[in-house]
């Protein structure tokens, strides 16, 4: 279904780099993406064509895509002694080149970077290179090189990242991204060469310690040097954020002739899930034409009717959509994202009751999956059956558990409770919402109901109190920075 966008404020934390930021200069830089940033967060399950301010960027979120990164990138973060677990990946619906590190273990990809990347071995040196900067705290020691702490906290504060730190409520299934101004993002973001050259090393190293070669990474790097010759305004922003030089390449190409690794090729399987990954985000990202234009009929492979079906349901056209997708279904049975596709395409068309027995059979393929728990809950809930609340609330809060939720998750959740007749659980779920949204007001308004209805001395009331004490404090502490 097409991603919904929630401009909400959520609660990850935000640190970027920046090279200018040890001087004065910095401080017009902060302020002007201070004043500009617009946050947007998509959450639906499957990727579909997104909204975006005309200042910010939008996060989407596919379990999908982001479980084959996750495969690809987990002996990397394994081999940076860093838990998989703990890093997230975020992808961010804009066709140039870029990726980045944000918030500590943030990585941030552009689609247009695995559209465009040419095998998955690019995608994983880029990964590893951008693991570096988080191994090597670069995010942290600029952090601290910025003087005007006053500006680095209205940028936390817009975020809600202060909320998160100090209330230990930060949600891995919640995202952000920025925007503003182009020329304060670029120098907000900007590395430097010595922290280039570090990532460089650090990736050189993980990617050997995983047996990879860094090939595909070299690739990536001499693609953006040709765009050395362009203008700013036509350069992406991995050229622009990202310094290059001469010598970071050769010191790449010299270790690709030494390490023994550089022969080894990405596996079949490896190959297939990339190409996969790319026809799904090419044929929700472009129009009907375009991707028949790529993927035309004589080609049989998976990854074409994969996104012929996606492109035929887009247009839309149901009949042609079911039709491409049934023979791939019938082909591969167990595919939970196959299943997923198919709830998506018939709930958008009404036919709920079809869509339910869709996502069922995802789910029952991937069972810990979140996103699909939650587009599970959410047909449930609009089926309108008091038979399947309590499916829906099991459903919603294994989701939570899992992932932690984010604002749309907890809202539904609150309307499951609410169905019920259950008004303290409800006011909960919608306190969670509201502050994981940003709205303070709201959220003191529910969590004050959810303690006065909840049963006195139960779990929930004393999770309200706490969430309660939380909302207050955060209040407080809003009041005292515009006092200032």
């Amino acid at each position: 279904m097409d991603l919904t966008v929630f401009k909400r404020l959520f609660t990850p934390t935000l640190s970027v780099c920046a090279e200018k930021s040890k001087t004065r200069r910095a401080r017009p830089c902060i302020r002007a993406l201070a004043s500009a940033l617009v946050v947007t967060f998509s959450t639906l399950g499957m990727l579909a064509p997104c909204e975006s301010s005309a200042a910010g960027r939008t996060i989407i979120r596919d379990a999908e895509i982001e479980n084959i990164i996750r495969e690809f990138t987990t002996p990397i973060f394994q081999a940076a002694d860093l838990n998989p677990q703990a890093v997230r990946i975020r992808l961010i619906q804009d066709k140039t080149l870029n990726a980045f590190v944000a918030g500590g273990q943030n990585i941030f990809i552009h689609t247009g970077l695995i559209v465009q990347s040419r095998d998955p071995g690019a995608l994983i040196g880029v990964i590893a290179h951008e693991t570096g900067h988080i191994e090597g705290g670069h995010l942290t020691r600029t952090r601290d090189a910025i003087e005007d702490a006053k500006m680095l906290q209205t940028i936390t504060t817009i975020l809600g990242a202060a909320v998160a730190v100090g209330s230990g409520r930060g949600d891995a299934g919640q995202a952000v991204m920025i925007g503003g101004q182009s020329a304060g993002l670029r120098s907000f973001l900007q590395y430097s060469q010595t922290q280039e050259s570090a990532a460089d090393q650090a990736a050189m190293r993980l990617l050997d310690a995983t047996e990879r070669s860094a090939s595909g990474l070299e690739g990536f790097l001499s693609q953006l040097g040709d765009q050395e010759v362009l203008s700013a305004r036509f350069q992406d922003p991995y050229a622009q954020t990202h310094p290059l030089s001469r010598d970071r390449l050769d010191a790449l190409r010299d270790h690709i002739r030494r390490s023994p690794h550089s022969v080894r090729e990405s596996t079949p399987a490896e190959l297939a899930a990339h190409q996969r990954m790319v026809a799904k985000l090419y044929a929700y990202g472009e129009p009907f034409a375009h991707v028949m234009r790529k993927y035309p009929e004589t080609d049989t492979s998976f990854a074409a009717r994969y996104a012929r079906a996606i492109a035929h349901y887009r247009k839309p056209d149901l009949d042609a959509a079911l039709n491409a997708l049934a023979p791939m279904i019938a082909e591969n049975p167990n595919d939970p994202y196959l299943w997923e596709l198919k709830g998506q395409m018939l709930f958008e068309h009404g036919r709920g009751v079809e869509a339910l027995e869709a996502y069922r059979k995802a789910n029952s393929y991937a069972p810990r999956e979140p996103l699909i728990l939650l587009e599970l809950a959410r047909v449930e809930l609009e089926t309108n059956d008091p038979a399947l609340l309590d499916h829906a609330i099991e459903h919603l809060n294994a989701c939570h558990r899992m992932d932690g939720g984010s604002s749309f998750s907890w809202n539904q959740l609150g309307i499951a409770y609410g169905r019920k007749g259950d008004i303290g659980m409800s006011s909960l779920a919608m306190a969670e919402s509201e502050f994981r949204g940003g709205s303070l007001s709201n959220a003191t308004y529910h969590v004050g109901r959810a303690v006065e209805t909840l049963p006195a001395g139960s779990s929930a009331q004393l999770k309200a109190q706490d969430l309660q004490e939380v909302i207050k404090s955060e209040r407080e502490r809003r009041e005292r920075e515009k006092n200032k």
